[in-house]
């Protein structure tokens, strides 16, 4: 979390740009990743991101903070942006690799484990937009973004129960994904 975080969002509530850039500085990489990986590809995701930023700025008289970090309200922002990027375009998911999306294993002694590591993590990252929306997004943010089930509730709008419940569908379907690619 940001230092200072509700300072910043106070001060950009009250039309302070450089408070309201602090935040953007924060949270860019983190919603760009998560949008990337939802759309796939980089100028796609660019500009949701920047749409997800200018709501942001737009809107950020309405926040209201809740208990969580400002960047749930920015998920939930990048979310619905992204789900009206595809109602709007027709299209549906593709897989992106790990580099693009920014996604580094921990460096290891052994390259071959490494590899072997590498590439189960990409045919992972290649089944998850076969997985229904709401999964993927659960995923994404309690696995790649490494938020807490509190935060993910909040971003998708259940509750912390459901939420878990979706993670629980969304690795269970993962792995029968899985499995029926090895076939």
């Amino acid at each position: 979390m940001l230092e200072d975080e509700k300072n910043l969002i106070k001060k950009a509530k009250d039309g302070e740009s450089h408070a309201f850039g602090l935040l953007y500085d924060w949270y860019l990489p983190k919603i760009y990743r998560f949008v990337l990986l939802k759309v796939s590809h980089r100028e796609e995701a660019e500009d949701i991101t920047h749409q997800v930023f200018l709501k942001a700025w737009t809107g950020i008289a309405d926040y209201n903070h809740r208990g969580f970090p400002f960047g749930s309200w920015l998920y939930r922002i990048a979310r619905n942006s992204v789900i009206d990027h595809y109602r709007s375009s027709g299209r549906v998911g593709t897989e992106i690799s790990l580099e693009s999306a920014g996604i580094e294993l921990p460096d290891s002694e052994n390259k071959d484990s490494k590899i072997d590591s590498k590439l189960q993590l990409e045919v992972i990252m290649q089944s998850i937009p076969r997985l229904k929306e709401v999964e993927q997004d659960v995923l994404l943010m309690r696995f790649v973004d490494d938020m807490p089930h509190e935060e993910v509730a909040n971003v998708i709008g259940k509750s912390v129960g459901a939420t878990k419940l979706i993670q629980h569908r969304a690795i269970r379907n993962l792995k029968d994904i899985l499995k029926h690619d090895r076939r």
